[in-house]
């Protein structure tokens, strides 16, 4: 008899597991020393951001979390919930405080919310009213504020291995009765879920809708219609960025702002836009126009303060002018060489006249020594470590 109810829900909900011991996956956290385990363990909570690719288990992870550790649990999304739904949430903990109950918040796509919204979190927690789980696939150290980085711990989450997914798609097989998934389609399904468990039982589930019987055609089948729907949703992230930078570089203003607006419409995060746009300003204009990456700089700030809808015509401003300014690669080139020769001189010194020289026994044994002020020197001579002598790095195109 397996494990979970088979229902109406989804197939992906279905399987949730109930405890630890049911997670496939994520064993640096629920294996016997993991943070995860240990938590459970001992009954104990304290506040968490999960970090890590969609369907690898973070509101899994927070439930069972919850529930192990006895508190009532509350869930809202930072997509769907506003700071009107934080405070109904907040006022239902105060409730359970008074009685001396603890209460989980669980806030799926914490990175959504604005730093004003992150910031009303933090005297809740500071008073014990919450204990807060925050879900992001995005990098915290960007998104998250430093004060609830402070209060909390990041635990990363890893996407699942091949193994993983077959794993759950062998549990997820027996969920539909009379269905069959032969090997070769199980092992097809697992490599092209990526990691990502719920896409893999989604495409299952879609799978076991044309046939019972499924095979190799049938996963390829499903997964084309799934991909279909992905891209109607506009989230085809990877793709999308790659041909917004793409035509930025080559000047084809009209293409990068049908690619924003793409971007945007299919919910993309515009300081992720804005962030690609602040590395392009410096990677490919560079020198050419140095005011670039200062208008790159402020857009993102923009972006920051205003959000959307307004912020969308900061980023179209911005994305022309990008795209129309002069480009050059020089300042980044110029990096890089300098880092392969970083690699290859580990025995670089610092010349004796441009060394610090605080004390006499420096002064006497030639630190500092000859150095005189120079300003806007036209040769550049004598300031490299000796075995770098003739190295230019920097070539202006």
């Amino acid at each position: 008899m397996s494990l979970f109810a088979t229902n109406d829900k989804p197939l992906a909900e279905r399987l949730r597991p109930k405890n630890l011991d049911q997670v496939v996956g994520q064993q640096h956290l629920v294996g016997t020393d993991g943070i995860i385990r240990k938590l459970v363990d001992q009954n104990k909570m304290v506040s968490l951001i999960f970090w890590g690719p969609p369907g690898t288990g973070k509101t899994t992870l927070a439930r069972i979390l919850a529930r192990g550790s006895g508190a009532a649990y509350e869930e809202i999304s930072a997509v769907t919930s506003g700071l009107p739904d934080v405070k109904k949430v907040i006022e239902r903990a105060k409730e359970r405080q008074q009685l001396g109950e603890s209460t989980v918040l669980f806030v799926d796509e914490i990175h959504r919310f604005n730093k004003a919204q992150q910031d009303a979190f933090l005297p809740h927690m500071e008073a014990g009213t919450i204990i807060l789980i925050g879900a992001t696939t995005e990098n915290p150290s960007f998104e998250v504020i430093g004060p609830l980085l402070s209060r909390s711990r990041v635990v990363t989450l890893k996407a699942l291995t091949e193994e993983d997914i077959q794993v759950l798609l062998d549990q997820a097989i027996t969920q539909v009765p009379g269905a069959k998934l032969d090997e070769d389609a199980k092992i097809l399904l697992a490599h092209l879920s990526a990691g990502d468990a719920r896409v893999a039982l989604g495409g299952l589930e879609t799978a076991t809708q044309l046939s019972m019987i499924v095979t190799k055609d049938i996963i390829e089948l499903a997964m084309q219609k799934q991909a279909l729907s992905y891209d109607k949703a506009g989230e085809n992230h990877y793709n999308y960025i790659s041909a917004f930078i793409k035509s930025m570089r080559g000047s084809a203003a009209d293409a990068a702002l049908f690619y924003l607006v793409r971007m945007l419409e299919a919910g993309e995060d515009p300081k992720f836009i804005a962030r690609r746009m602040l590395i392009f300003a410096s990677e490919d204009i560079g020198m050419a126009d140095s005011t670039m990456l200062t208008l790159a700089t402020e857009t993102f700030m923009a972006i920051e303060r205003i959000g959307l809808p307004e912020g969308r015509i900061i980023l179209s401003h911005a994305v022309i002018a990008l795209s129309k300014a002069p480009k050059s690669r020089a300042a980044y080139d110029a990096l890089k060489a300098v880092e392969v020769a970083v690699r290859d001189n580990p025995g670089a010194t610092v010349p004796l006249h441009l060394r610090n020289a605080p004390t006499q026994l420096m002064k006497n044994e030639g630190y500092g020594k000859d150095y005189q002020w120079k300003a806007n020197s036209q040769h550049a001579e004598g300031f490299m470590p000796p075995e770098l002598k003739n190295q230019k790095f920097y070539k202006p195109d």
